[in-house]
């Protein structure tokens, strides 16, 4: 089969089209006939192997598994012996292994149905971000109806979602972006969005009940200044910080230890993948409430051009790989 595949961390110069084995799956596994993958910023950091602390996870000269990727949508292909959710020819989404490639494997339990009313593509570009989303949001910020809810990055992968999961959940939204992608956060349902290369969110009036910090570069303290006396901060990722343990170890350790004497709740979300998150979003897209939001395709082989321009932050929503027809 075709796949991306790298040999070494690096830029987006290490990423290979080339044809590799098709994976064999165990009893619990199912292949997956892929026809769209979703690009999130956790592949880049994989690619790259930065921060230094991933490669004692996932290989320390290169990556465990070579081939990146763990959005999917596609058809089944062949399920193992104690599969039941499942049969071939399904048309599926969620998690799998290294899903830059024709074929990937996926846990039963981390694949749902592809809603009907959505295309594969825009399917692939669900599960890691809008996952996140909805953990960050219920799991750890615990969204109430009627609260006014904050977030940044609003025009990202995780953001697009987390707007509108906030507005499918009651909150009153505001979203935080650079004035090009203003129009993209408004058309996502917010209520009231921030140009950050003009305003500052902290210096105004309002105060949030819940503020979701997906972009990673506010300070605790100004973050804090936005928050309601008794509000909720979640930090979603961060990209700023050193080679060694990048910007989301420290910020989530002085939120935590802050916390500990303030009246206000400083928190993290770590995402997980579970595939009751993607039958959950199921429901939301299935009534509209949720609506993918693709920036550009693109083909297989040209995953490191996909990268780089991930890498630049000049995506709208998400980027998605295809490895063919059907769309």
């Amino acid at each position: 089969m075709q796949a991306i595949v790298q040999s070494s961390y690096g830029s987006a110069t290490v990423l290979d089209l080339a044809t590799i084995d098709t994976p064999s799956i165990s009893d619990r596994e199912v292949l997956v006939r892929v026809h769209a993958a979703g690009l999130d910023r956790g592949t880049w950091h994989l690619m790259a192997g930065k921060p230094y602390l991933l490669r004692l996870v996932f290989g320390i000269r290169a990556p465990k598994q070579p081939v990146p990727g763990h959005d999917l949508a596609g058809t089944v292909a062949a399920v193992g012996s104690a599969v039941t959710e499942f049969a071939v020819g399904d048309h599926v989404y969620g998690f799998g292994n290294g899903t830059f490639a024709e074929y990937s494997v996926a846990r039963e339990n981390k694949l749902a149905r592809k809603p009907a009313t959505i295309s594969f593509e825009q399917a692939a570009a669900v599960p890691v971000s809008a996952g996140t989303a909805l953990q960050a949001l219920v799991d750890v910020g615990r969204v109430k109806a009627g609260q006014k809810v904050l977030i940044t990055g609003a025009s990202g992968g995780v953001g697009s979602y987390a707007v509108q999961l906030a507005k499918a959940f009651g909150g009153e939204v505001t979203g935080v972006c650079s004035t090009a992608k203003l129009d993209l956060v408004r058309s996502l349902g917010a209520d009231h969005v921030i140009d950050y290369t003009r305003d500052d969110f902290a210096a105004g009036a309002d105060r949030y009940d819940l503020i979701l910090d997906i972009a990673g570069m506010p300070t605790l303290r100004r973050l804090r200044r936005a928050l309601t006396p008794t509000g909720t901060l979640v930090l979603v990722g961060g990209e700023q910080g050193g080679d060694w343990t990048g910007g989301t170890i420290g910020r989530q350790l002085r939120a935590r230890t802050v916390s500990l004497v303030a009246r206000q709740r400083l928190t993290s979300c770590i995402d997980k993948e579970r595939g009751s998150d993607v039958k959950r979003l199921t429901e939301l897209i299935t009534n509209g409430q949720v609506i993918p939001s693709i920036d550009r395709r693109y083909p297989l082989a040209e995953a490191p051009k996909a990268m780089r321009q991930l890498e630049a932050g000049q995506v709208r929503g998400k980027i998605v790989i295809t490895t063919g027809p059907p769309r």
